[in-house]
């Protein structure tokens, strides 16, 4: 988009690196507690005895149950945001879900020093990660929405803050092991970094409202401080052309609402008075139907693609084991699956601003997407431990690690694309359909590959 005329400059780029801070903030609860799969499965760790003898182990499943609990609130929240977002201020919203996030992390960080029997930390473990997540889902819609207000580099720099949440988050576990100091003050420092990430974010928030450079392109203050541009029509095209992004993780938000009072709220429309002009391109739009028959074959991409991901990643990665014994072998999972899928994932989704292949219109794209599923088999059959029915093809670290940097980068290159592809099949005038529609095939992929990560783990 061109620069507004009458806009003030972002002085020291400080709007573009809060939203950068913001853009990590909302994947922090989801990153932080997958990395932290060692810690919650070594305190869940429960044996039953008879005579003096181990008669059985308690599974508990925690990975499968963590990805499943976090994924299904992007789906409720996703389906719920048209009824929820007009009715809670852009504030509340925000400013209330990192306030909630942070509460809960403290939670969590403060649980670390307390005995609990493990079913009941199982239990309350459980609860935070759905409260956490679903927190973190409207927070992170919410922050779409206003990001699609500023010129469209804002929103890939909120992307690229997202991009890098995991690698942050497994960075911070690698540390944490790193310190040599005993696992209850190593969980107890791991658990303290998102407390303060959250702050600043929260932080960084506060500050946003009060910089002009945002002001202006959120609408707020905006006709005491600055002269207004002399065309509306042509303001509302640009605003409309902001709106249409794509996630880095998550949400596809492709417009964001105003209230009366100006504060943008992502919903899915821009509450202005319409002209009779834009009243006829309204009557002229597609139905759902219609524009999903358009981008179907980009909406089955996206879901496929993360169906695919989520089946296996963390839930049956977290469990493969290294064939070396010694120090690697706490570094193992934390580099070898979190680290390099994060980073290849960030990648993969970085590669589409410099080369767009294959192009919209072909049937190669769909094909690589379903040819995907090869990693699943590939994955089963590393040194995944517990195992009961798979024989170990691929006992090697090296061979693990490969298909992981494999299978993160076409994850994260297959979902950018396919974001960016669907927007281009339809009209301007329903891009916004569009991105509503691929937000809901995103979060259906991501719940479908938590569901199938049970039935894949007792595979193994």
């Amino acid at each position: 988009m061109s620069k507004m005329e009458g806009a003030p400059k972002d002085r020291g780029w400080l709007v573009g690196i809060i939203f950068f801070i913001l853009g990590l903030g909302t994947l922090l609860p989801w990153n932080f507690f997958m990395t932290a799969s060692m810690y919650f499965n070594n305190r869940l760790k429960t044996s039953e005895w008879s005579n003096g003898t181990v008669t059985a182990t308690k599974e508990y499943y925690f990975d499968n149950w963590m990805t499943l609990l976090s994924q299904l609130p992007l789906l409720l929240f996703t389906l719920l945001n048209s009824f929820l977002y007009p009715r809670i201020s852009e504030a509340v919203r925000i400013g209330g879900s990192l306030v909630c996030i942070l509460i809960l992390f403290l939670l969590t960080a403060v649980l670390v020093k307390v005995d609990m029997e493990q079913d009941r930390f199982f239990s309350v473990t459980m609860a935070t990660v759905w409260f956490i997540n679903s927190f973190g889902a409207v927070l992170q819609g919410s922050l779409f929405g206003l990001v699609g207000l500023l010129p469209q580099k804002y929103s890939a720099v909120f992307m690229s803050g997202q991009g890098l949440a995991g690698t942050f988050a497994a960075v911070a576990m690698i540390l944490a092991i790193a310190s040599k100091a005993d696992d209850q003050t190593a969980a107890l420092g791991y658990f303290i970094t998102p407390c303060v990430g959250t702050l600043i974010t929260l932080i960084s928030y506060l500050m946003l409202c009060r910089l002009p450079f945002a002001q202006y392109y959120l609408r707020k203050d905006r006709s005491k401080n600055y002269e207004p541009v002399s065309d509306p029509t042509t303001n509302q095209l640009l605003l409309k052309e902001d709106t249409a992004i794509m996630t880095e993780n998550g949400l596809v938000n492709g417009n964001a609402n105003g209230h009366a009072s100006g504060s943008p709220v992502a919903n899915g429309s821009i509450d202005v008075t319409p002209t009779s002009s834009e009243s006829r391109e309204e009557s002229e739009k597609l139905s759902v139907l219609e524009v999903f028959k358009k981008i179907w074959v980009m909406a089955f991409c996206v879901t496929f693609i993360f169906t695919v991901t989520l089946s296996v990643f963390p839930a049956v990665t977290v469990d493969v084991k290294t064939v070396y014994r010694g120090e690697w072998e706490k570094y193992f999972i934390p580099v070898c699956c979190f680290l390099f899928f994060n980073l290849m994932d960030w990648l993969g989704r970085t590669v589409t601003t410099l080369k767009q292949w294959p192009p919209k219109e072909s049937r190669v794209f769909p094909a690589l997407v379903v040819a995907r599923v090869i990693f699943i088999p590939l994955l089963l059959f590393c040194n995944v431990q517990k195992r009961s029915y798979l024989p170990v093809l691929f006992s090697n670290d090296v061979a693990f690690s490969a298909i992981m940097l494999l299978f993160s980068l076409s994850s994260g290159y297959g979902v950018c694309l396919s974001m960016t592809y669907a927007p281009q099949l339809v009209e301007a005038k329903d891009k916004e359909t569009a991105g509503a529609l691929m937000t809901f095939f995103l979060a259906l992929g991501l719940s479908l590959g938590a569901t199938f990560s049970f039935p894949l783990r007792l595979l193994v």
